[in-house]
């Protein structure tokens, strides 16, 4: 009977695997790896255990001239930021999550693909409660809220507070994300049109 449900379940693995493929590389394109290649590789376990019969290997290429390879071995920081934005969304839309959370998913990436990223996670949040940790303007001017998190030291220890922005006080915080220590005018203006293309 185990060998039998391995294999059924090994059997419905495979059935989704081209679907997985398409989705991915389609995403991986979106965010501007118009090279990219993925592939879901299968190898019989040597033994069954509570996964199955199925090693399965996520095989990965950023670029044409290079063979697929282990994602852990081969993909850079941006690229992993992306790859794995990709399988969260392909994971949340294909099951029924209530909270999906995106801890600084966008590191290694700025500009035009931190913008893509950021639309990708407000389009998941028209299913599901998304919280997402960033330091990028592009991705936080997306949210419906914006949570400051910060830390102070008393002389006993170190105490880490989450302060709710208001509507000026997000202003203030991404005009500091996008111009630094120092803010500038043009940077408050900036983050007022960007925050006004989402605000409901």
């Amino acid at each position: 009977i185990v060998i039998k449900e391995a294999t059924l379940l090994s059997n419905l693995r495979k059935s989704a695997v081209a679907a997985i493929e398409k989705n991915i590389v389609e995403q991986l394109n979106y965010l501007g790896m118009s090279n990219a290649r993925f592939e879901i590789k299968f190898a019989d376990k040597k033994q069954l255990d509570d996964t199955g019969m199925d090693n399965i290997n996520f095989m990965f290429s950023a670029n044409k001239n290079t063979q697929l390879q282990p994602i852990s071995q081969i993909a850079s920081g941006g690229e992993i930021s992306r790859l794995m934005l990709t399988l969260k969304s392909l994971v949340a839309g294909a099951t029924a999550l209530a909270t999906i959370i995106f801890d600084e998913v966008d590191t290694g990436t700025s500009g035009e693909i931190a913008d893509k990223m950021g639309l990708i996670m407000h389009k998941l949040s028209s299913n599901m409660q998304v919280i997402a940790i960033t330091h990028l303007p592009q991705i936080a001017t997306k949210g419906d809220a914006h949570f400051y998190v910060y830390k102070e030291d008393t002389n006993e220890s170190t105490i880490t507070t989450v302060k709710k922005l208001s509507r000026e006080e997000r202003i203030e915080e991404v005009a500091r994300m996008l111009s630094g220590a120092e803010t500038t005018v043009q940077a408050l203006e900036n983050a007022k049109v960007m925050l006004k293309a989402y605000e409901k």
